[in-house]
């Protein structure tokens, strides 16, 4: 397994993880084509050590943390799952930000129940809702979480001026933004985040594009490894920080097991560095 992070709130958890976007239809809308396949996916995880999972209420809606709870409860002990709200599903590959206080507060009851605990290991905002108050939004969270509905917060691709924000109303245990091998765009945020003791978890991890092809940098690093390039590109962000924790998402036992994988390929420095500057 990987090593190990102490996230504020949270505890001890692996620093690779499992997302549970990939386990619902396409679109991220609807059941899966094959519900049991998905549960075996989520039960072979957890198996592998994975103790940190990231879902949302999103995710189908409803339909990711349903399929957790009936794959993996009664929980291990250990096992951190985190969830998220701050979105409305109008359809397939639709995402409407809605950061009302009293939706944020429906939605986390609802999460409760769908996964069946007293109190969510983790819950973060998905997206801070631009035609509400930040305010409304950061209070709600802080009071979810006083009322011991929640153990810690965390916010979905902020700014560092957001981050800052929000920590005046709580403790900010993790960040989620996407950030990968060709998409470094919230370099500042992640630096911040290492800077602060602030969990980094990178969405679409594996997006690596060109670099990804035949011939491309990462293709020739995958081969001199020994590895895929998949495996490449989560063992490039492993060693990127120190407080980064890649959630590779997949709806596949064999990638799953390939992606968990990557915790013990070593990049020598040569090949770090290479790719470091192959954006």
């Amino acid at each position: 397994m990987s090593a190990t992070i102490d996230l504020k709130d949270v505890g001890t958890v692996h620093r690779l993880g499992f997302g549970a976007m990939r386990i619902v239809g396409d679109g991220v809308w609807g059941e899966p084509a094959d519900r049991q396949a998905a549960v075996a996916v989520v039960r072979r995880a957890v198996e592998l050590g994975v103790d940190f999972i990231d879902t949302a209420d999103s995710y189908g809606p409803n339909i990711s943390e349903e399929i957790l709870a009936e794959a993996l409860h009664p929980y291990k002990e250990g096992l951190r799952i985190a969830t998220k709200v701050g979105f409305t599903r109008t359809g397939p590959h639709q995402w409407v930000p809605l950061g009302r206080a009293e939706y944020l507060r429906q939605q986390t009851e609802l999460s409760l129940r769908k996964l069946n605990v007293d109190a969510l290991d983790l819950l973060q905002l998905h997206r801070i809702d631009p035609k509400v108050d930040p305010e409304e939004q950061f209070t709600v969270l802080r009071d979810l979480r006083k009322e011991g509905k929640v153990k810690a917060l965390g916010l979905s691709q902020v700014s560092v001026a957001e981050i800052e924000e929000a920590g005046k109303y709580f403790t900010v245990s993790t960040v989620q933004n996407r950030y990968n091998l060709t998409d470094r765009s919230s370099e500042d945020v992640l630096n911040y985040a290492e800077a602060n003791g602030i969990g980094f978890i990178p969405w679409a991890p594996i997006s690596a594009g060109e670099l990804a092809q035949p011939g491309g940098p990462l293709d020739e690093a995958a081969k001199r490894l020994g590895a895929t390039t998949s495996q490449v590109a989560l063992a490039w962000l492993l060693r990127r920080s120190p407080v980064m924790m890649p959630i590779p998402g997949t709806g596949s036992v064999n990638h799953l097991e390939e992606n968990l994988a990557a915790a013990g390929v070593v990049l020598d420095d040569a090949t770090y560095a290479e790719l470091e500057s192959a954006h």
